[in-house]
């Protein structure tokens, strides 16, 4: 065993989604033992979470909308608790039920030629409606209102596992380390070096993923959404893959959102809403919030960022 510690990664396909999970340690067998246990903690999580298994707590809910409440664990129940929370805030810019939308509506691919009428996109979003979802505190049920309602945590599930996955790497007595979950990821302690970890901010008009500015974070998260990696090219203009829970129309007009906020669960739930709210209601909201910033690009490549935050150019080195 060697006294000098180093990054101890391991990379993997899980909810969907390239979890990459680094720690730093002086010892690989212990820090590969920490690592398994985190991976065990996120593909629990994804069992509960899933829209791909019927017997998941999600498609049990979804099932029974409309016709009865659905008792599920204390750590599900306190997800849509605050779920329906950040859509109070953010005036239902995110919402949990979007899993109402026909997937086969919006098809983000070559073959998407055109928009779909704005009637019928209304009729698909009328479904989606956070107000709908019952809570029940005593009985710890969740009931959706309307028959055909679904909920999912597309929005908001990388980020609560990326959490979950650090809590366990910490009480197992890692110091330092980042959780990535395609994105979005979370941060603590320092890189062997001692000095913080250096985040990139992808550029959202280079497929190959290039920063185009870097952040230098410890005990932080960050999360990006962005309409360059899914997205349909109609007429010339670009329409990300994100779609307005009030009019079932993609969003347009920005390219691509970075949240850094003290968690991961925040910071995913927040990128979204603020794409879908538009640059100026979207910074509006995050210079309202304590402890998070934001960074936006505009559809003409324009920068835009909350009071509260300082980038480094790529040139910089750490």
């Amino acid at each position: 065993m060697s006294d000098i510690p180093g990054i101890h990664k391991r990379v993997q396909r899980l909810m969907g989604n390239r979890f990459e999970l680094s720690v730093v340690s002086a010892d690989a067998t212990w820090a590969n033992d920490c690592l398994d246990a985190a991976i065990d903690e996120i593909s629990r999580i994804e069992r509960l979470l899933t829209t791909f298994r019927d017997d998941s707590q999600t498609n049990q809910i979804n099932a029974n909308a409309g016709v009865r409440p659905v008792q599920v664990d204390a750590e599900v129940f306190a997800l849509i608790e605050r779920s329906l929370r950040l859509s109070a805030l953010t005036q239902g810019a995110f919402d949990i039920t979007y899993g109402s939308l026909d997937k086969r509506f919006w098809n983000f691919d070559t073959t998407m030629t055109a928009l779909p009428d704005p009637k019928t996109a209304r009729r698909m979003v009328r479904l989606i409606d956070y107000r709908n979802v019952q809570l029940d505190p005593t009985q710890q049920t969740v009931f959706l209102k309307e028959k055909g309602m679904r909920i999912g945590f597309g929005g908001i599930g990388k980020g609560y596992a990326a959490e979950q996955a650090k809590r366990i790497l910490r009480e197992r007595g890692v110091e330092s380390g980042i959780v990535n979950a395609a994105g979005d990821l979370t941060t603590w302690g320092m890189q062997p070096t001692g000095k913080p970890w250096t985040i990139g901010i992808a550029d959202p008009n280079l497929s190959s993923h290039e920063a185009f500015s870097y952040l230098a974070i410890s005990n932080m998260a960050v999360a990006t959404s962005g309409n360059y990696e899914k997205y349909a090219l109609i007429n010339g203009k670009r329409y990300a893959h994100t779609i307005d829970p009030k009019t079932g129309y993609p969003v347009a007009g920005i390219k691509s959102v970075t949240i850094i906020a003290p968690n991961a669960e925040l910071a995913d739930a927040l990128a979204t809403p603020v794409m879908v709210m538009g640059v100026r209601v979207g910074l509006d909201l995050i210079n309202q919030m304590k402890h998070i910033a934001c960074i936006i690009i505009d559809d003409s490549d324009r920068l835009y960022t909350s009071a509260n935050i300082r980038l480094m150019a790529p040139t910089v080195t750490s």
